[in-house]
């Protein structure tokens, strides 16, 4: 009587494969350094919760569509918008900032102007689109 041997797997055929390839990338995700980004870390009003402010206690700022700041009319840059929201505090600690941005402006000054508002401690701050007049 004849015994069939088994032929021996080659190591590509075995499912073994597919569990050190598993193990594998679990490990480098372990070792790998992940970078979180946080992100912009800022106080959110409670749900309900409502503020009043004075009309004097408001600071209004415009992004246009080209990211050039308007404050009171007149075209401002990024740095005289800080000096003027960091008088304000000076003068009102319990400042609220509010910025108007286009549509079409670039995020990167919509970004660098709520840096400033981060940077400055400005606790109410907030931002709207403008509405398109068509």
């Amino acid at each position: 009587m004849l015994i069939k041997r088994r032929t021996k797997r080659k190591f590509e055929d075995s499912s073994s494969t597919s569990d050190i390839a598993f193990l594998l990338i679990i490990y480098f995700i372990v070792i790998a350094g992940f970078n979180v980004n946080k992100g912009f870390l800022m106080n959110l009003p409670a749900k309900n919760s409502t503020r009043l402010a004075a009309k004097n206690d408001i600071m209004r700022y415009e992004l246009d569509g080209a990211g050039r700041i308007i404050s009171d009319g007149k075209f401002i840059d990024i740095r005289a918008a800080e000096r003027a929201i960091l008088v304000g505090v000076a003068v009102n600690p319990n400042i609220a900032l509010v910025l108007t941005v286009s549509p079409d402006a670039p995020w990167q000054s919509v970004v660098s102007f709520v840096e400033i508002a981060q940077k400055l401690k400005i606790e109410s701050f907030s931002f709207k689109m403008q509405r398109d007049e068509k």
